[in-house]
């Protein structure tokens, strides 16, 4: 496929994964939230018990369907590939840390032009921080900058992440009674679209996102590194069908889809300067990780156990958050996130530091 012809097919898949946002926001997911990979690991992790925060259980189908989904396309385009072994560990603290980052912004970087779609401006900030996470992280990266390679692994290795996804939609759907859900009217956890509907929104967000090496932080990283745009016309594109979306059901519905300002948005606080320094530790954190939390979910689903461990970092941070008064809520940041936060940027800081300039030495 040539470039011209790769362009054309991230921005359709933009184009449609927009849309599929704004759909599931009308069917039930939480206002700017039709997709949030940091929200909704968070949500299942409180689903598991991970953390006894009742505004936000509940098991989401999305995640569900984005691992199966890569899983899916990856074993259609014989792209599946058991693989791992590169620092599995430092993989975890950062994702960790990346989702420290982005509880204190309320959001990852696909809710975030989510949040932009919708009229949120205080999305605005967290843009500014992650481009400036991601150009801190591309100084390492034009240094040498790497957790060292991969290898292969057994098949089971690989499937093991997509399997246990499957074992997650059975708790889903069986609800037994050791899973948490948000009780009606709690939080943003009570609101969700139905199981089927998230489930294949899932599914066709995942495959398209494995077709097209959809990943923010890979689209800003390569505008920086190589002048090269591919990817972040996708998200370009998810920004632009989302807000089309958003105005049409506000107008048709005469319900809240799109609000401009800063004041008064869903789920969000308008501390900027910790919107900015959260969604900045986030890009730091992703641009060593090798991609965005979406990314390393559909890198999981094609066989790489290292993004599987990074995601488990994802939700241990998000559980962390949580259970120590860590995470942002509409009221605003807490002091002990904004000190978690400086803490997550420093080690950040370190592991690009050890991982890069020991090579040099």
């Amino acid at each position: 496929m040539d470039l011209k012809k790769e362009k054309i097919t991230i921005v359709i898949a933009g184009l449609i994964i927009g849309v599929i946002a704004a759909a599931l926001v009308f069917f039930g997911n939480p206002v700017n939230m039709g997709f949030c990979i940091a929200c909704f690991l968070r949500d299942t992790a409180g689903a598991l018990g991970l953390h006894r925060a009742g505004a936000v259980q509940y098991i989401r189908p999305e995640i569900i369907g984005l691992v199966l989904g890569s899983f899916a396309m990856a074993l259609a385009k014989k792209e599946f590939s058991a693989r791992g072994g590169s620092a599995p560990l430092t993989r975890f603290v950062l994702g960790f840390c990346v989702m420290i980052g982005c509880l204190m912004f309320l959001g990852c970087p696909f809710r975030m032009i989510l949040r932009l779609a919708g009229g949120d401006l205080n999305a605005l900030l967290g843009l500014a921080g992650f481009v400036a996470g991601i150009l801190v992280g591309v100084v390492f990266l034009n240094r040498g900058y790497s957790l060292g390679r991969t290898f292969r692994q057994p098949v089971l290795e690989g499937a093991a992440f997509p399997a246990v996804q499957v074992a997650m939609l059975v708790l889903l759907v069986a609800a037994p009674a050791f899973i948490f859900f948000s009780e009606a009217g709690a939080g943003p956890g009570a609101l969700h679209a139905p199981i089927l509907i998230s489930l294949i929104a899932g599914l066709v967000v995942g495959a398209l996102a494995q077709r097209t090496r959809l990943c923010m932080v890979g689209g800003i990283r390569d505008m920086a590194l190589f002048r090269e745009s591919k990817l972040l016309l996708g998200f370009v594109a998810i920004f632009a069908s989302a807000l089309v979306c958003n105005l049409i059901l506000s107008a048709v519905t005469g319900q809240a889809y799109f609000t401009l300002g800063f004041e008064g948005q869903p789920v969000a606080h308008t501390d900027g300067l910790w919107n900015f320094l959260g969604m900045l530790l986030a890009g730091f954190g992703c641009v060593l990780l090798g991609g965005c939390p979406l990314r390393q979910l559909v890198l999981a689903g094609e066989g790489n156990s290292d993004s599987a461990v990074a995601v488990l970092g994802l939700i241990a941070g998000a559980a962390f958050a949580h259970n120590f008064g860590l995470a942002s809520s509409g009221t605003g940041t807490t002091f002990a996130g904004r000190v978690a936060v400086i803490i997550g940027i420093a080690v950040v800081a370190v592991i690009a530091c050890v991982n890069t300039f020991r090579k040099n030495a």
